[in-house]
Parts: structure tokens; C-alpha cells; sequence
């Protein structure tokens, strides 16, 4: 598996524009200079008509430099939804303006911590001259200052269905939520009696949020990927200039078996993440339990790794003055995203037939 010599030039202009820019002002050259937002979105819509492995690249760059932009729910998940609804209209409304990133979409999916559809309490009841009304509470909803495209999933009479709602519509309430990671904005949105249109077909919701489900845990094991080899290469730096005792740390031979561990740990998650993208490519029918690997596998290695990024700092802690606690809370926060790794490996078990440990 690997990548191709434009996917590495991808790479390099990304970060190129990561380093130049910071936090939301990158967002504006990502879009226009690169075309990073809409790399899922299909060429007929105005997007680059790329594919995961693209993704991938671009994931795992924002997760280098914790990026707090808003990529994964719109760039990931709102595209996704649309893409696998089939619903050619909304598609060819919305599409062009989340790939030109001069519109900013969400999925408002998990309830009570739960991203299962099983799980799912909001509903929908459609209005006797068409439409819908939504009602429901929705939690741990990928946020960002401006969202323009709000995609709900909600139950009807036929089943788990997905809809359209305006984000200022009356009866929509957006709740900002104060996370443990400070680099990643939340939401909790209250719909009652929201005003929606139907996305798709009625019922159809189940099939299409599993699909996005599995886009989603691939695209944030890169992201884990980037954000814990970025770790590593902290730790190594600082392990290479610290001197204690008249020699650098990293020369003791414990500090080398713990970074060479981190080192494994990262590598094999890389391998573990990249498989998922190109199992979504090139095999589709593999994509579930590749992503269900790769989400859980490359959750606990980034937790690992930023907590080793902490105790060879010295136990750095929780200081403004170094990145490692912000490295630590985003390990914590992307490990709990689209449910922790023992769902994932019973989910994987469950499709294997097996009994989940």
C-alpha cells in the first residue's frame, strides 16, 4: 500500500498551508488554493472526485497539527451522507458550495453518546401538504461558527431516515458544549417541531449512516495517525536535547525502548489506517471491518503515544507553554468519536460471528 506521487504532493501542499496559516484562517487557502474541502465531492458537483486515500492524506495532516477546522463533519461526514443518500437534487444544491468551502455542513447523528441508529430517539413526522417535523436531541455534533448545511437523522414510521433542516429554523436550537479537547468544537442541537425535508429515501437513513460511519472512522484513524506521529517526533526532539546527567536522555537505554515502542505503535496504526483507505477505494465490502480495525486500533495508539509524549517530557502535565496536554485531550476526545474501540472490536466480532471480549 502506497501512496501516489501526487497524493504525496497533496501532502506537502497541505502542510505547506497549515504551517503558513493558523487555526480558521486556513481554511480559505485549503479551499481555494488546494481544493482540500471538496476532495470527496464528485466532479460533476465541483469537487475533485477524489477518493479515501485522498482523504487520508489530508486527515492526517489536520491531525499533525490539530487543526481545529472543521474537515471531518463537513468534508467527511455531511459529503458522505449526501453522496450516499442518492438524492440527486440536494446533492446538486449543496455539494458545490461545500466543495468550494464557501459553505460549512454538520450531520447531527449521536444521542445520548451513542452513534448506534438503534439507539436513535429523535423523530419526524411528515406535514399533510409535505414535509417534516423533527423533534430531538442531538449530541456530540461536530461544530464550527458558521454552519450552513444541517443533515439530522431522525426515525419515521418506515425506519432511521436523514433530513435537511435550516440551522436557523424556528425550533432549532444549536447549544455549544465545552469539551475536554479545546481543539475541536462541539454541539448539542434541540430540534422541536423543526421544519425538515426528507433526504433520500424514508427509512433508507440506516443504510446511509452505516456507509458514513465507516468513512468517518477511516478518515479520523488518519487523523489519529498524524496527530500521534507528530507526538513521536516531539518526543524524539526533546529526547535528543535533553541532557541529564551529562549525556542526552534519549541516550539511556530505557528512553530508547519506550520510543522505539511508540515508534511500533505508530507505524502499525499507519499501516492499520491506510488499509481502511484503500479497502473504501478499491473494496467496499471489506471497508466495515477495515474501519472497525482502524478505529479501534489507531484510538489506543494515539492514546498511548501522547501519553508517552508526556512522561518523556518529564512529566510535563498540563502547561500552556507545550503542546503535549493538547495532544493528550485530543487522544482522549477522538478515542470516544464515533463510539470507543471495545464497540468497534465488538462490532468487528459481530460480523466475524464470533463472541465480543
Amino acid at each position: 500500500m502506497r501512496l501516489t506521487e501526487e497524493q504525496e504532493e497533496l501532502r506537502s501542499a497541505v502542510r505547506s498551508v497549515l504551517t503558513r496559516h493558523q487555526s480558521a484562517d486556513a481554511w480559505g487557502p485549503l479551499a481555494e488554493q488546494i481544493g482540500a474541502v471538496g476532495l470527496a465531492v464528485p466532479e460533476e458537483h465541483g469537487g475533485a472526485g477524489g477518493g479515501a486515500r485522498d482523504v487520508h492524506v489530508l486527515m492526517e495532516e489536520l491531525g499533525r497539527s490539530l487543526s481545529p477546522l472543521p474537515c471531518l463533519g463537513s468534508a467527511v461526514l455531511t459529503v458522505g451522507a449526501l453522496t450516499a443518500s442518492g438524492d440527486k437534487e440536494t446533492c446538486g444544491r449543496l455539494l458545490p458550495g461545500l466543495a468550494e468551502g464557501t459553505s460549512v455542513g454538520t450531520l447531527a447523528w449521536a444521542e445520548r453518546g451513542s452513534w448506534d441508529p438503534v439507539a436513535m430517539r429523535a423523530g419526524a413526522e411528515p406535514l399533510p401538504g409535505g414535509g417534516w417535523l423533527v423533534s430531538g436531541v442531538k449530541e456530540h455534533v461536530l461544530d464550527w461558527p458558521g454552519i450552513d448545511v444541517l443533515i439530522v437523522a431522525a426515525r419515521t414510521a418506515a425506519g432511521v431516515s436523514l433530513f435537511e433542516v435550516a440551522p436557523d429554523a424556528p425550533g432549532v436550537r444549536r447549544e455549544p458544549v465545552v469539551a475536554m479537547d479545546g481543539t475541536r468544537a462541539l454541539a448539542r442541537w434541540v430540534l422541536e417541531g423543526a421544519e425538515a425535508r426528507l433526504l433520500g429515501g424514508d427509512g433508507d437513513g440506516g443504510r446511509v449512516l452505516d456507509h458514513v460511519r465507516d468513512l468517518a472512522c477511516t478518515a479520523l484513524a488518519a487523523e489519529q495517525v498524524g496527530a500521534a506521529g507528530r507526538c513521536l517526533e516531539l518526543t524524539v526532539g526533546y529526547a535528543r536535547d535533553r541532557v541529564q546527567f551529562g549525556r542526552p536522555i534519549g541516550s539511556f537505554q530505557a528512553v530508547k525502548h519506550r520510543l522505539a515502542d511508540a515508534y511500533v505503535l505508530v507505524e502499525s496504526a499507519r499501516s492499520v489506517a491506510l488499509g481502511a483507505a484503500f479497502a473504501a477505494d478499491e473494496d467496499p465490502g471489506a471497508l466495515p471491518r477495515a474501519a472497525a480495525v482502524a478505529k479501534s486500533v489507531c484510538s489506543e495508539a494515539f492514546s498511548a503515544v501522547a501519553g508517552e509524549m508526556i512522561q518523556l517530557h518529564g512529566g510535563i502535565g498540563v502547561t500552556w507553554e507545550h503542546d503535549a496536554h493538547r495532544y493528550f485531550k485530543r487522544a482522549h476526545g477522538a478515542g470516544e468519536l464515533f463510539g470507543p474501540p471495545a464497540h468497534h472490536r465488538a462490532r468487528l466480532a459481530a460480523g466475524l460471528g464470533l463472541a465480543a471480549r
